[in-house]
């Protein structure tokens, strides 16, 4: 007789039922899993028998064979320990040969009969729900799989001797409540930061927009601090963009005890990180730091540091707010919709800005070139503002504080995106949150600008010869200045300052 449990294999965020196909038949003594295993689901044989033995369970002296389906389908990890034990011990009589029925199951053993926690719960609990089965999970993932429905039955364990107490009815194990990690106190406010006022009023457009933002100042001029604080005036999660960040983070295993994080990502990788780490791959094809960043922040500090063929890799998700993973026998695409905020020095010293300063490398404009010929023109045509970050003096960190700070200008990021939220939705377009995410067919419709507007617009695209995608851009720019204003209409006052964040960008592109 096969004892079948259900169980979940993961492609990117989504979950894949796999059926696992337990055989305890005459024989000589042997234990076979087959169905395209990687090194962690074959050594699962050494875990089950030694947490078997640990609960006081022995594998009979027969052949047992443990099938994956599909067969075709690659099975990764280690959360196919306790499905096939708990088929064993269904197959022994250990449980009832029922019990399983209707559960997926997933979780890791330790050699003492403990579950440990695994990756993807969240994705494999809603996975569960849409097929109608429970859940079976470890103790600590109890939490974080709760929120896939409040009508998914849950069993979260610590140990096989509690899934077997619970089947017989010895001891009953109450379904998990969801849980929300606890925020911090706020530490970092745009209040923090004295002078920079352009610099500020640059990171509020490009949070009510959604768009990319690229600084470029002398060293300690205060990018980092800007950028740190950038979440602090981002609106809070959607119900949906927290389940899909959510999703993300229990795929890469970056859940605390099961608590989903209410707070946007944020992330900041070094400039060394390779390519497989900045977009996703390695051996498990692992979603990279843009797709942690999802509906967050991608840092990126000392910019022209980064490998090119890295930078380079950022340019189609940048663009289309997804990412593709291809490996030779599967694809996986993980969403990467995000707001990319870089910061670089003007040139190698750091001081190619600074009045009478004179560089070693000679002339301070060829010494800037060099170094921001690093990045590629394609990738700085998709970032929508740069500006420049001046070096604050001493008469300016000796002044008060400034009265408005982040809760203020998070105010007017939440009405323009509000005004957006209505905007798109009223298009038919509710997937659309952000003007940067705005398609270029609906540009025609939402950014109509005045006559005024319209002469301004067509005299400096071709004296800037502004790419399509340039062109485009700085119509989503002048649509969230705009929206900051309450304006139904794009002014000639919104075109140009959109233009005058696109003219800097042309420098650099020309350089680079």
């Amino acid at each position: 007789m096969v004892q079948h449990v259900s169980t979940m294999a993961f492609e990117g965020i989504e979950a894949r039922a796999v059926d696992v196909q337990v055989q305890v038949a005459p024989g000589l003594p042997a234990f076979t899993i087959v169905g395209l295993p990687d090194k962690a689901v074959s050594e699962a044989r050494e875990r089950v028998r030694a947490a078997l033995i640990a609960s006081g369970l022995a594998l009979p002296a027969r052949r047992i064979t443990v099938n994956l389906a599909p067969a075709d389908l690659p099975k990764e990890g280690s959360h196919y320990d306790l499905p096939i034990a708990l088929g064993l011990m269904a197959a022994i009589g250990a449980i009832p040969p029922d019990a399983l029925a209707g559960f997926t199951v997933l979780g890791e053993l330790g050699l003492d009969g403990s579950i440990a926690p695994v990756a993807g719960v969240l994705p494999a609990a809603i996975g569960a729900n849409a097929h109608d089965h429970g859940l079976i999970c470890p103790a600590a993932c109890g939490a974080e799989a709760a929120w896939a429905s409040p009508e998914l039955a849950i069993i979260a364990a610590a140990s096989l001797i509690q899934i077997a107490n619970h089947f017989k009815g010895t001891q009953v194990l109450s379904r998990p409540t969801p849980k929300i990690a606890e925020a911090g106190a706020e530490t970092l406010d745009l209040r923090d930061i004295k002078g920079q006022e352009s610099a500020k009023r640059a990171l509020e457009i490009a949070a009510a927009g959604g768009h990319h933002l690229l600084m470029v100042g002398a060293p300690g001029s205060g990018k980092s601090m800007l950028a740190a604080r950038l979440p602090s005036i981002l609106p809070p999660l959607s119900p949906a963009e927290l389940l899909e960040i959510s999703m993300i983070a229990s795929v890469a295993g970056e859940l605390n005890g099961g608590a989903l994080t209410s707070k946007r990502p944020f992330r900041a990788p070094h400039h060394s990180a390779s390519m497989a780490a900045l977009t996703g791959g390695g051996l498990r094809a692992r979603p990279g730091e843009i797709s942690l960043a999802h509906h967050g922040v991608l840092f990126l500090d000392e910019l022209p540091e980064f490998d090119a063929r890295v930078l380079d890799s950022l340019r189609q998700p940048l663009e289309n707010g997804e990412v593709s993973v291809a490996r030779a026998n599967h694809r996986i695409t993980y969403p990467a919709r995000v707001m990319l905020v870089a910061a670089m020095n003007p040139c190698r010293c750091g001081q190619a800005y600074e009045p009478g300063f004179s560089c070693k490398r000679g002339r301070p404009d060829r010494c800037s070139a060099d170094y921001q010929a690093r990045l590629s023109g394609p990738l700085l045509d998709r970032i929508d503002l740069r500006i420049e970050v001046p070096a604050v003096s001493a008469s300016d960190l000796l002044l008060p504080p400034p009265a408005e700070g982040s809760r203020e200008v998070a105010a007017r990021v939440a009405a323009a995106r509000d005004i957006q939220l209505a905007r798109y939705a009223a298009l038919g377009l509710p997937h659309i949150r952000t003007n940067a995410e705005a398609p270029a067919a609906v540009l025609d419709e939402v950014a109509a600008f005045d006559t005024a507007g319209g002469t301004l617009l067509r005299e400096a695209a071709d004296s800037m010869r502004l790419s399509a995608r340039g062109y485009h851009r700085v119509l989503r720019v002048a649509r969230t200045l705009a929206d900051l204003d309450g304006a139904d209409t794009i002014g000639r006052i919104h075109l140009a300052e959109a233009l005058s964040y696109r003219v800097l960008a042309e420098d650099v592109q020309r350089a680079a």
